[in-house]
C-alpha cells in the first residue's frame, strides 16, 4: 500500500498485515504509534529498532507463526503464503529434505525451538550449512541469532506490505 494509505489507515485495518510480518503486539504497536511517516525508509527504521528490542518471550511468540525450514506452510493465510515464498530456494530433493528434517530435529532437541533463518535468496545448501553451524552455538548466542533472523524476516515482510497496492492485497 502506498505510504499515504499506510499513514491514514485505521490501526485495526493495518494490524493484521503487520502481525503477519511479526506476530508481536508490541512490535506492531510501535510501528502504528509512530505514524505518520515521511517515507518508507522511516517505517523500516522504526520496525528495525522495535525488532531489536524483542524479549525472549516475544521471540517465542513470533516463532509460533513460522513452520520448520523445509516444511511447506499450509493454509491460505498471509503468513503461510509469505513463508512458502521465502522458502522457495529450499528445494525438494529427497537428500536435502532428509538432511533438513534431521537438522531440524537436532536443533529442536538442542534449543527447544524451531530453527529460524531468513531464507529469502538462500539455497538449500546454504540453509543446511547455517543450520549445522548454528548447532554449535551456545544457547545465549543462538537466542541472539534467532532474534536477528526474526527481525530480518519481519523487515522483508514489511517491505512487501508497503509495496502492495492495497490493504486487501496484503490480507489475501
Amino acid at each position: 500500500m502506498d505510504l499515504d494509505l499506510f499513514n491514514a489507515a485505521p490501526p485495526d485495518d493495518l494490524r493484521p498485515a503487520l502481525s503477519a510480518c511479526c506476530d508481536v503486539p508490541r512490535w506492531v504497536d510501535a510501528i502504528l504509534d509512530a505514524r505518520p511517516y515521511a517515507d518508507g525508509a522511516a517505517v523500516l527504521r522504526t520496525a528495525d529498532a522495535a525488532g531489536r528490542e524483542l524479549t525472549p518471550a516475544e521471540v517465542d511468540r513470533a516463532l509460533a507463526a513460522h513452520p520448520r525450514i523445509g516444511e511447506r506452510a499450509e493454509g491460505e493465510s498471509t503468513e503461510a503464503a509469505w513463508s512458502r515464498r521465502e522458502q522457495a530456494g529450499v528445494g525438494t530433493d529427497r537428500t536435502t529434505a532428509q538432511a533438513l528434517a534431521d537438522g531440524n530435529r537436532a536443533y529442536e532437541e538442542r534449543f527447544g525451538r524451531v530453527f529460524l533463518i531468513c531464507a529469502s535468496g538462500l539455497s538449500a545448501e546454504q540453509i543446511l550449512a547455517s543450520l549445522r553451524e548454528r548447532l554449535d552455538n551456545d544457547p545465549a548466542t543462538e537466542s541472539a541469532v534467532v532474534a536477528d533472523e526474526l527481525r530480518k524476516i519481519a523487515l522483508l515482510r514489511l517491505e512487501r506490505v508497503l509495496s502492495t497496492e492495497s490493504a486487501e492485497e496484503v490480507s489475501a
